[in-house]
């Protein structure tokens, strides 16, 4: 059976410009779902149909050979095309046995919701499954009829069974269903339940805020239980990656107090701190020194294994690891850590494979914007 996800993307949005690219809690807002969508293994091909350069330039940034792309016709990219003929249009030109129709206007989606519904489409032998949230509130019409309970036998809410609000997160249907109904959903119907903040959906200006602060705070609380280290890179991460002289040719670097604040305030919070770096200059061995880091690994370029020697060092996976790096030399630590972030002027191929991109760019607090992002999650833990 052939799996296939799609995120249909349109360039333009009335009430919200651009906002398909544009940058949500450090990163474009369809890559929170596609980012999800890729990290959870369930598809054989993953693709985006735009009719937008500036979409089809993200996307490649973002998701470098794992995300194809699909050109779609001007038919269906206007204000009254239907979604059920992008999809239609998409396969007449790509085989699949299941479509998942992915919205990147949910950007709470995880790995584990498509991983579980696609477990619960297969297990209840469904023709299509819909995401939604669950609600125990009672419905009226405009017209002031009930629609999920009789006000004559009103329930208490232990005894009321509730109803489930589809929340459009992502939609699998059978190929066969679609080609025969031209409908994404019909036949044997499964349903996913998703936590309930996933209700929100980002389609006016009002929602964006509300969408950023929700994504920030739940990535937190996510891994307060689990990251216990964090390991940055020095050029391009704690420096602005510049290259500075001094009058007798010494290498300089710039350095960032807020960074220094941040990484004392993770140590005497009990979060460990190491620092990976291919540089071997004078200069970042002073500023080491005055930062006191311990774990300091100079003139390394194989970084992956000074990294898992701190981690068993440490005693710690490296899922409980936090990784910041901002280039290819650092990308084999990205990927083997369980919570990998850089900055906001990193490569474009490492802030797509990064759970997290800074607001700020190298050298400008960076770092101190991951310490107080680990440190929120610590104290949302502990409320």
């Amino acid at each position: 059976m052939r799996w296939v996800a799609y995120m249909p993307l349109r360039g333009g949005s009335r009430s919200i410009p651009g906002k398909n690219i544009r940058p949500l809690a450090g990163r474009p807002l369809f890559a929170w779902a596609l980012g999800a969508a890729v990290e959870s293994d369930c598809f054989d091909e993953i693709w985006v149909g735009t009719d937008s350069t500036a979409i089809r330039e993200a996307v490649e940034g973002a998701f470098p050979g794992q995300v194809r792309l699909f050109d779609r016709s001007p038919k269906t990219c206007t204000d009254e095309a239907s979604t059920e003929s992008a999809l239609l249009e998409f396969i007449e030109n790509v085989e699949c046995d299941v479509l998942c129709t992915i919205q990147a206007t949910s950007p709470l989606t995880t790995a584990a919701d498509f991983q579980a519904a696609r477990d619960r489409f297969l297990a209840e032998n469904a023709d299509s499954l819909l995401t939604a949230t669950a609600t125990h509130r009672f419905f009226w019409t405009p017209g002031g009829k009930p629609l999920n309970y009789d006000p004559a036998a009103r329930p208490r809410r232990q005894e009321f069974g509730g109803s489930y609000e589809e929340n459009g997160a992502f939609y699998l249907t059978s190929r066969q269903l679609l080609e025969s109904e031209q409908c994404r959903l019909g036949g044997k119907v499964s349903i996913h339940p998703m936590a309930p903040e996933t209700a929100l959906e980002i389609d006016e200006p009002d929602d964006w805020a509300r969408a950023e602060s929700l994504v920030r705070g739940l990535s937190a609380y996510s891994l307060a239980g689990r990251i216990k280290a964090l390991v940055i890179d020095v050029d391009g991460t704690l420096t602005d990656g510049g290259m500075y002289y001094g009058p007798d040719g010494e290498a300089l670097k710039k350095f960032n107090t807020r960074d220094a604040h941040g990484l004392q305030r993770l140590r005497e919070a009990g979060i460990e701190v190491g620092v990976i770096t291919a540089e071997n200059s004078e200069s970042v061995h002073a500023r080491m020194r005055k930062l006191g880091v311990e774990h300091y690994h100079p003139g390394i370029r194989d970084k992956i294994a000074p990294l898992t020697g701190m981690a068993e060092k440490w005693g710690v996976e490296l899922s409980e690891i936090a990784y910041m790096g901002d280039d290819f030399n650092a990308q084999e630590c990205i990927e083997a850590v369980g919570f990998p972030c850089c900055p906001a002027d990193a490569a474009g191929a490492i802030r797509g494979i990064c759970r997290y991109i800074t607001e700020a760019k190298a050298g400008d607090g960076a770092v101190r914007e991951v310490c107080e992002w680990i440190l929120e999650g610590l104290v949302n833990k502990q409320e």
